[in-house]
C-alpha cells in the first residue's frame, strides 16, 4: 500500500526515485510505499504537521536544470518559519524576480522544499500546491509566520 499522509492542506504523498523523494503529491498517494522511505515519509510529515519538526531530514532529488537546482538550495536555506522575497532571492540568484515566480511554480517537492515561505514585497504572491493561496497560509500560520501576513 503506499503512503497517504492525512495534513491541514489535503492528503498528501510522494513519489520516488527508489532512495529519495523525486515529487510531492497532492490529494493522494504516490509511488512511495510502505517500506522504509514511505514510513520516514509519513513520520516526518506527521512530526512537521504536528508542530514537533522544523527541518525535514528525508533524501530529495528534485528534477531541474543548475539555475532550478541553486533555488531549491536556496529556498531550503529559508529557516522555519521565516520569509523572503521574490525579489530577496532574485537578488541574491542574480536573475529577475519573475524567473523566482516561475521557479517556485516549478518546485516539485512543495513543503519539503519550502517554498511557501516566499512572499512578494506586497503580499503573498501565489502558490501553485493544491489549495493555492489558503494552503500556503495553512503552512505560514503552522510555522509562526502569520504575523507576516496582517
Amino acid at each position: 500500500m503506499n503512503v497517504v499522509v492525512e495534513s491541514p492542506v489535503g492528503p498528501l504523498g510522494a513519489d520516488s526515485d527508489g532512495t529519495a523523494i523525486t515529487r510531492l503529491i497532492w490529494g493522494r498517494a504516490g509511488n512511495v510505499d510502505n517500506g522504509p522511505l514511505g514510513m520516514r515519509f509519513e513520520q516526518e510529515m506527521s512530526a512537521y504537521f504536528g508542530g514537533d519538526l522544523r527541518d525535514f531530514t528525508l533524501p530529495l532529488a528534485p528534477a531541474g536544470g543548475p539555475f532550478q537546482q541553486d533555488f531549491l538550495q536556496a529556498l531550503l536555506a529559508i529557516p522555519y518559519g521565516e520569509t523572503r522575497t521574490y525579489g530577496d532571492l532574485a537578488k541574491d540568484l542574480d536573475v529577475s524576480a519573475q524567473a523566482i515566480g516561475q521557479a517556485c511554480g516549478a518546485n516539485p517537492i512543495a513543503i519539503l522544499i519550502p517554498c511557501h515561505r516566499v512572499l512578494a514585497a506586497n503580499g503573498l504572491g501565489g502558490y501553485s500546491g493544491a489549495g493555492g493561496i489558503e494552503a500556503k497560509v495553512t503552512l505560514l500560520k503552522l510555522e509562526g509566520a502569520a504575523g507576516l501576513l496582517i
